[in-house]
C-alpha cells in the first residue's frame, strides 16, 4: 500500500487547507475516536464528513490555511455563518444538528488537550428539530411480512433465509447491522434457545432473549441453505454465498412492502420499532425495553410511549360505545 494511502487512512484530513499543527491534532483526534472511544467506521466517517466542510468554509472565510490559532479566534458569528451556508447547501435540521455536534465534540477534545480555549461554539444554538415519533409496523403487518417472505422467492432456502431474518429483526428488536453481523456459531438454535449476546453501538454489549419461533426459523434456514455456514462467519448469506449485504436486506423488505401495500415507513428499522412498541403496549417495562434495545438514554426509549398511547386511544375510540356520541 502506498505511503500516501496509509497517511490518509491514519488521518483522513490529509490534503485539506490546514496548518501543520491542526493537521496533526486532527490525526490524533481521529485516532482517539477510533482506538479509545472505539467508534464504528460508520460513525467515524460521519465525523469526517461533518468536519471537512467546516474546514473548507473557514479556509474560504479567512483566506488562509486553518490552524489552531484560527480556531482560537473564531466567534459565534463564524459558526452561525457556517450553519447558514450548509442550510443553503440543502442540509436538513437533523443534519445541521449532527454537524454542530461533531464540531462541539472536536472543540471539547481540543480544549481537553490544552490546544484551544474558545467557548464561542458553546453559545451557538442548534436548529430546532422536528419531533420524530417512531413508525412501527403493526402486529398484523409484521405477521404478513413473515408470511409473504415464505412465498416471495422460488428458491426454498431464500424463502427460509428471508423468513429467518425478518423474524429475528421483529422477534429480538435488533438493528439490521446487528442481525447481519450475527455469526452462525452465535445464532440461536433448538426449541429452548439461550439469549443472544449482541454488540451494539459504541461496542456496548447486551443480552437479548430469543423466542423459540425465532430459533426455529433460523434452524429451517440452516437446514435449507446450500452454502457452508462456518461458526465464525455471518449467518445470513447472499445468493452466491457471500455475506448478505445491508442493501440486499433493505431490498427484501422493500419488495415485501410493495407486495403487501404497506407504507413507505416499513423498513428493517421499523421492525425494531415494532418490537419495542408492541412490548410496551402489552405492558412491558420501559427500563427493560431500554436494555433490550441497547439504548444509552431512557429518553430514546420513551419515544415509544407516544406510539403506544396513540394506539390505545385509537382502539378506545373505535371500541367504546360513547366514543362517537
Amino acid at each position: 500500500m502506498a505511503r500516501s494511502t496509509l497517511d490518509r487512512l491514519a488521518n483522513p484530513y490529509q490534503g485539506l487547507p490546514l496548518g501543520e499543527d491542526l493537521l496533526t491534532a486532527l490525526g490524533r483526534w481521529h485516532h482517539h475516536l477510533r482506538a479509545e472511544r472505539r467508534l464504528s467506521p460508520h460513525t467515524l466517517n460521519a465525523y469526517v464528513r461533518d468536519v471537512i466542510p467546516f474546514i473548507r468554509f473557514v479556509n474560504d472565510h479567512r483566506g488562509e490555511p486553518v490552524a489552531i490559532a484560527t480556531l482560537q479566534s473564531l466567534m459565534v458569528a463564524d459558526f452561525r455563518a457556517f450553519l447558514a451556508v450548509r442550510r443553503k447547501d440543502g442540509l436538513s435540521s437533523t443534519s445541521l444538528a449532527r454537524a454542530l455536534s461533531a464540531l462541539r465534540t472536536l472543540h471539547r477534545w481540543l480544549e481537553g488537550e490544552g490546544l484551544v480555549d474558545n467557548g464561542a461554539i458553546s453559545r451557538v444554538r442548534g436548529p430546532k428539530l422536528p419531533h420524530a415519533v417512531p413508525k412501527p409496523v403493526s402486529v398484523e403487518g409484521a405477521a404478513a411480512m413473515i408470511d409473504q417472505a415464505g412465498k416471495q422467492d422460488k428458491r426454498r432456502w431464500v424463502q427460509a433465509r428471508d423468513v429467518a431474518l425478518i423474524t429475528l429483526l421483529y422477534g429480538c428488536g435488533l438493528r439490521l447491522s446487528e442481525a447481519l453481523a450475527l455469526t452462525e456459531g452465535a445464532a440461536p438454535r433448538g426449541s429452548m434457545p439461550g439469549p443472544l449476546t449482541i454488540m451494539g453501538k459504541g461496542n456496548k454489549e447486551r443480552l437479548v432473549p430469543v423466542l423459540p419461533i425465532v430459533a426455529e426459523a433460523i434452524d429451517t434456514y440452516r437446514d435449507l441453505c446450500p452454502h457452508i455456514l462456518t461458526p465464525d462467519q455471518p449467518l445470513f448469506r447472499g445468493i452466491r454465498g457471500g455475506n448478505l449485504h445491508p442493501r440486499q436486506a433493505q431490498e427484501i423488505i422493500s419488495t415485501l412492502r410493495y407486495a403487501l401495500g404497506l407504507p413507505d415507513s416499513t423498513t428493517p428499522h421499523a421492525l425494531r420499532h415494532s418490537f419495542a412498541t408492541h412490548l410496551l403496549a402489552d405492558g412491558g417495562d420501559l427500563r427493560t425495553i431500554q436494555d433490550l434495545l441497547g439504548h444509552a438514554q431512557l429518553s430514546t426509549t420513551q419515544r415509544y410511549t407516544e406510539v403506544a398511547d396513540s394506539d390505545v386511544m385509537r382502539h378506545y375510540k373505535a371500541a367504546h360505545p360513547r366514543a362517537k356520541s
